[in-house]
């Protein structure tokens, strides 16, 4: 049966590894008949740099490296530095923030889904400003160690931030979501990020639509299955 697979926000990192093995079985059971596999960002928890030597990241590397099958990668907010020589090392294919696919006759949009969040001001700014080209090159010239500990108090940084944030101001804006799907002419857009997995209806140019979200790896493992029948959202134990 002819099926594309997706997944986003797995959060890959050591402190977890039943998330890690639960990933490794979804690879080995899922992907032996699919035709892609696209993964929509924040594979891993943290990204410092491909010169990280962390084990894990070798691990999944040649895990990704072996399966019979294309794999794609779009950037997430928190492995938006994984780089071209990771992606020659697991054999991922890096895509541009928004990507549209064609899938059995079907037009899809597919992106990490931090850009639909335009209610969250605060976080916009802060994206815009750690995408610049220049400052990521400085980052990536710094030792280590101290990318290290700049990595982590950034993280605890928006952990606090998040917290004094409401619920709806971080997930996706309305009209943003129908901006994007109208810009690339799409009636299905799947994208992770919100860690609230659903599928949505709405309109776009007066026709319905469809907007699927990934669910994050935090308890269960999540995908989206493309079919010549349809798109799913599928929740599965580790």
């Amino acid at each position: 049966m002819s099926r594309t697979l997706f997944i986003a926000d797995l959060h890959l990192c050591t402190q977890e590894p039943a998330i890690t093995a639960g990933f490794l079985r979804f690879l080995q059971r899922e992907t032996q008949n699919a035709d892609a596999l696209y993964i929509l960002g924040d594979l891993f928890e943290a990204w410092i740099g491909d010169d990280d030597p962390n084990p894990l990241h070798q691990q999944i590397a040649a895990a990704l490296n072996a399966l019979p099958l294309p794999v794609f990668f779009i950037h997430g907010n928190r492995d938006f530095l994984l780089g071209k020589r990771y992606a020659r090392a697991s054999g991922m294919q890096l895509l541009p923030e928004e990507q549209m696919l064609n899938l059995y006759g079907r037009s899809v949009l597919i992106m990490h889904g931090d850009t639909l969040c335009t209610d969250d001001e605060g976080y916009q700014r802060f994206r815009r400003k750690v995408h610049q080209p220049w400052l990521q090159k400085l980052f990536l010239a710094l030792p280590l160690r101290l990318r290290q500990r700049i990595a982590l108090r950034m993280r605890d940084g928006s952990k606090d931030a998040n917290q004094h944030k409401s619920v709806a101001i971080m997930d996706v804006n309305p009209q943003a979501v129908v901006d994007a799907m109208q810009r690339h002419h799409v009636q299905w857009l799947i994208h992770g990020h919100t860690h609230r997995p659903a599928v949505h209806t709405l309109l776009v140019n007066g026709q319905p639509a469809q907007r699927l979200v990934l669910g994050a790896w935090h308890h269960e493992g999540s995908m989206i299955e493309v079919t010549p029948q349809g798109l799913s959202l599928i929740h599965f134990p580790f």
